[in-house]
C-alpha cells in the first residue's frame, strides 16, 4: 500500500513546480495546516507572556531571560534534536511536540489563574516549551521533502516557511488583540485549543519515515550534522551569516518595550509590530512560491543581510509608530529571503537519512 511505504508521497499528480503545486499533496497539506493552528498560538503565548513579564517586573532583563529560556533547549539539546528526528518517524516526532507546547500553554493558564507573583515559573514553563520547539524544528523540516516529489521541493519549502510567517503573522495580532480585551488567561485557552487541533491535523498524515538499518547511537553519528554543514562551505557560509545579523540585529524580545514605553501604542500596538515583521516575510514568501531562486544566490543573500540590518537601524531610532511597522516589515521581508535560500539549500543539498540533524544545526544557527 502506497501510504506505508516510507519517505514516498502518498499521490503524484501532473503539475508545475511553482505556485500551488505542493499544495496538491494531502499529507502536505496536512502539515501546512496543523503548522497554521499549532504556531499561531505559540505566538499567542509568546507575545502574551512577554506582555505580562513586562508588566509585572518592568525589568528589561526578564525580557532577555524570556528568549534564553526558549533558545537555551535547542542549544543544549542540539546533537540529539536532529538524531531523533532522523531516528524515528518524524511526523510523530512532530505531534509529541505538539503536546510539549500545549502542556506549555496549560501551564501558563494555571500560573496565570493562581496569579503571577514570582516571575521564576514562567522561565520554567518556557523552557519546556523551547524544548518542544527545539525538537519541532528539525522534525519538521526534515519531513517537508518526504512529503512531495524532489521537483516540487523548493515550492514546498517556500509554502512551509511561509506557514512560519502566517503564523507570526497572525499570532501576536490576536494575542495582542486578545491580551488587552479580556487578559492573558483567555490568550492562553484559545492558543491551547489551536495547539489541541494541531496535533489531531499532525496525527492524520499517513507517510511514514521510520528508518530502516538504523545506526548505532556514537558521538560520530550525533555530530555528523555539524561535520556536515562544516564541510559544505556553501550551507555553512550561509549559516554564519544568517548567525551574525541575528544575534546583532535582533529586536524581537524588546517589543515590549519600544511599544509601551517609546512609541506608546500599548499590548496590541506591540502585538501589531511583531506582526508587521512577519507580514513583510508572508509577502515575499508567497511571492517566492511563484519564481525560482537559481542565480546569484550568494549576492542575493548578501543585500538581503545588508537591508536587514538597515531595517534594524531605522527601527531602533524610530519613535513614529508607522515608520517603525514598514521598518519591522522590511526587516522581515529580507529575513524571509535568507531563511528561503538557507532552507533550500540545506534540503537538497542533504541526504535524507542526515536531513534532521542538519536541520538541527539549522535551528541552532538561527
Amino acid at each position: 500500500m502506497a501510504g506505508d511505504a516510507p519517505d514516498e508521497p502518498l499521490d503524484t499528480p501532473e503539475e508545475s513546480v511553482t505556485g500551488l503545486a505542493a499544495m496538491r499533496y494531502r499529507d502536505f497539506q496536512l502539515l501546512f495546516f496543523g503548522k497554521v493552528f499549532g504556531w499561531v498560538a505559540v505566538h499567542m503565548v509568546m507575545v502574551s507572556i512577554a506582555l505580562q513579564v513586562w508588566e509585572e517586573t518592568k525589568d528589561p532583563w526578564n525580557l532577555a531571560f524570556i528568549g534564553l529560556s526558549t533558545f537555551a533547549p535547542a542549544m543544549g539539546f542540539a546533537l540529539i534534536t536532529g538524531y531523533v528526528a532522523d531516528l524515528f518517524d518524524r511526523r510523530r516526532v512532530v505531534a509529541v511536540c505538539y503536546a510539549i507546547l500545549l502542556l506549555s500553554s496549560v501551564l501558563f493558564l494555571l500560573l496565570t489563574l493562581r496569579g503571577f507573583t514570582e516571575v521564576w515559573p514562567v522561565f520554567v514553563i518556557l523552557a519546556i516549551m523551547g524544548t518542544g520547539r527545539a525538537f519541532y524544528q528539525p522534525a519538521s523540516n526534515s519531513l517537508v521533502p518526504n512529503l512531495v516529489p524532489e521537483a516540487i521541493f523548493p515550492n514546498a519549502i517556500a509554502w512551509h516557511t511561509s506557514s512560519n510567517k502566517i503564523t507570526q503573522t497572525v499570532g501576536p495580532a490576536i494575542g495582542g488583540l486578545v491580551y488587552e480585551l479580556w487578559g492573558p488567561e483567555t490568550v492562553y485557552l484559545v492558543s491551547s485549543i489551536g495547539l489541541t487541533i494541531g496535533v489531531i491535523t499532525i496525527l492524520f498524515i499517513r507517510t511514514k519515515t521510520t528508518r530502516e538499518g538504523r545506526q548505532p547511537t556514537t558521538l560520530r553519528v550525533l555530530l555528523a550534522g555539524l561535520v556536515y554543514v562544516y564541510q559544505k562551505k556553501i550551507i555553512f557560509g550561509a549559516l554564519i551569516l544568517d548567525l551574525f545579523a541575528v544575534l546583532l540585529g535582533g529586536v524581537t524580545i524588546l517589543l515590549p518595550v519600544f511599544a509601551i514605553e517609546i512609541l506608546e501604542v500599548g499590548p496590541a500596538g506591540a502585538g501589531f509590530l511583531r506582526s508587521a515583521m512577519a507580514a513583510g516575510s508572508l509577502a515575499t514568501g508567497l511571492a517566492l512560491t511563484l519564481i525560482t531562486m537559481d542565480r546569484a544566490v550568494g549576492k542575493i543573500l548578501y543585500i538581503t543581510v545588508i537591508i536587514y540590518g538597515a531595517a534594524t537601524v531605522v527601527f531602533g531610532l524610530s519613535e513614529i509608530y508607522w515608520l517603525s511597522l514598514v521598518a519591522m516589515a522590511v526587516l522581515g521581508a529580507a529575513d524571509m529571503v535568507s531563511v528561503y535560500i538557507r532552507v533550500t539549500l540545506i534540503q537538497i543539498a542533504t541526504p535524507d537519512d542526515m536531513r534532521g540533524r542538519v536541520s538541527a544545526v539549522n535551528s541552532v544557527f538561527t
